[in-house]
């Protein structure tokens, strides 16, 4: 059967599983409530499900003392900037990255996202192998390459087979699908259409192309694959890179999350959905405010987080720079709804709880320490995201707690969104300065969102925060956090 434009709509508005914030047709608060769920439990770092049990056991453990995981070079690009440094000065600056998109979007209800500008493959990648790749791998492999180049690591030295690769993408390379798409219906469809399609559309299009490719460019023959858990992929990616390290599998992993899903065909498929914002289409700077009253949904946008994890044996003997440590992971499923997250926060509370546990992190630890949110300016998930943080931390604990959402400058990029808000928390970690929640300018009191979520400037605490939070939320119930430390030797 030929594939029409409407059937490419159609599949890829089915597999468009990046917005968890989507307003269902059921509301969540009036459905059944998942078996399990106590809304009088309050999860703290000594009461998560025994699920991160497996994370305590001996193997995972060396003479007594767990190993540390270390970040010793990151690597960002999004609608603020390409290059981590520059990267996080401007969020610190408030910079936004939101405009008006291009004329495809013209007719939309969303007319607004987040583009990386002055991006060219060529001056990252061979050029003549860029055109044969998705853009979500072409930013997979600039960030690659900025991370390590921060980190100063010599790749030619490192054991080849414990150097590993894990880039997770949402989508994968759907603008790379669509241009082949509407060739083949063009062409007819059929033996004509079948002409126009490219040998490399389906290595392109995959989701684990990057981490492949990135391994090839650098010789990597450790652990190796693409992570796919919709907005939650890159903490994922980076937790799975951390348990690979932790087994004694590598000694040095690449991790994090790309995303370059801003096609006209896959936008609709999220304008259909009602999940991105429509309000603020003529004032686009203001679209994205998490925690606000008048927030409306999120903003899309694309780009890629990329970091250098090594054991701190490895970093120490080449005399790395260590940004932060890695110090826990949990990962938890809401079982609830394929696009809303669960009411009360249950799940991300789980999995906030579980690398709270792993990285040896009370509650009372986190007083003073940051929390980059998830945070995507949407009725649902601002909410519900407080919630989760009250239930693990406590109230008090939690309103003592610096909160930003980054998003509310470089919009949500989906698969990405993991990698570079773990990069942020390092950033934090390493440089103490926080970067501000833009737009927040009428906190949703009836929504409960009564926390420190650092409106519109950025923080420079007294003293240093010791201790991060990353957390994402995705479709299909996905949730996943990430626990830092200051690095101590």
């Amino acid at each position: 059967m030929a594939a029409t434009p409407k059937a490419c709509l159609a599949v890829w508005a089915a597999l468009a599983i990046q917005a968890e914030a989507f307003v269902p047709p059921v509301n969540p608060l009036s459905a059944a409530r998942p078996a399990g769920v106590d809304t009088r439990a309050v999860y703290s770092s000594s009461a998560v499900s025994s699920g991160s049990s497996r994370r305590e056991s001996a193997l995972y453990m060396s003479e007594g003392a767990k190993k540390k995981i270390v970040i010793t070079g990151v690597g960002s690009l999004s609608s603020v900037g390409i290059g981590a440094d520059s990267h996080y000065q401007a969020l610190l600056d408030g910079k936004n990255g939101i405009e008006t998109l291009p004329e495809w979007a013209e007719e939309y209800p969303c007319k607004i996202g987040c583009l990386v500008k002055d991006f060219k493959p060529s001056d990252w990648m061979d050029g003549k192998d860029a055109k044969r790749q998705g853009r979500y791998t072409q930013f997979a492999m600039a960030a690659t390459k900025l991370a390590l180049e921060d980190s100063k690591l010599d790749t030619e030295a490192v054991d080849k087979d414990r150097f590993g690769v894990l880039i997770g993408s949402g989508i994968g390379g759907v603008e790379f699908f669509e241009n082949n798409c509407n060739k083949f219906t063009a062409a007819g469809a059929g033996a004509k259409g079948l002409k126009k399609v490219s040998p490399f559309l389906i290595p392109a299009l995959i989701s684990n192309t990057a981490s492949g490719v990135v391994a090839i460019e650098h010789k990597c023959r450790g652990p190796n694959f693409g992570v796919v858990s919709a907005c939650a992929t890159g903490t994922h990616a980076i937790g799975t890179a951390m348990d690979f390290m932790l087994r004694g599998e590598a000694d040095v992993m690449i991790a994090g999350g790309s995303e370059a899903a801003m096609t006209p065909l896959c936008f609709a498929g999220f304008c259909s959905m009602r999940a991105m914002v429509t309000s603020f289409n003529d004032d686009p700077e203001k679209a994205s405010r998490p925690f606000d009253k008048d927030r409306a949904g999120f903003v899309m946008g694309e780009g890629a987080g990329v970091l250098i994890l090594e054991t701190e044996e490895h970093a120490l003997a080449r005399g790395a720079t260590i940004y932060c440590e890695v110090a826990g992971y949990g990962a938890t499923c809401d079982a609830h709804h394929i696009t809303a997250p669960a009411p009360d926060g249950n799940g991300l509370a789980r999995a906030i709880g579980a690398s709270m546990k792993m990285g040896g992190i009370e509650a009372e630890d986190m007083v003073g320490g940051y929390i980059n949110a998830h945070g995507t300016s949407t009725p649902y998930n601002d909410k519900f995201e407080t919630m989760a943080i009250k239930r693990v931390l406590g109230e008090d604990v939690a309103k003592q707690v610096y909160i930003s959402s980054t998003k509310s400058m470089m919009g949500h990029t989906l698969g990405a969104a993991g990698g570079l808000e773990a990069i942020v928390c390092a950033q934090v970690l390493r440089h103490g300065e926080i970067p501000p929640t833009k737009n927040l300018e009428n906190p949703a009191l009836e929504d409960g969102c009564d926390l420190n979520y650092c409106p519109g400037e950025k923080v420079v605490p007294a003293v240093k925060p010791k201790v991060a939070i990353s957390d994402n939320l995705g479709f299909g119930g996905h949730n996943a956090a990430l626990a830092f430390k200051a690095y101590e030797a």
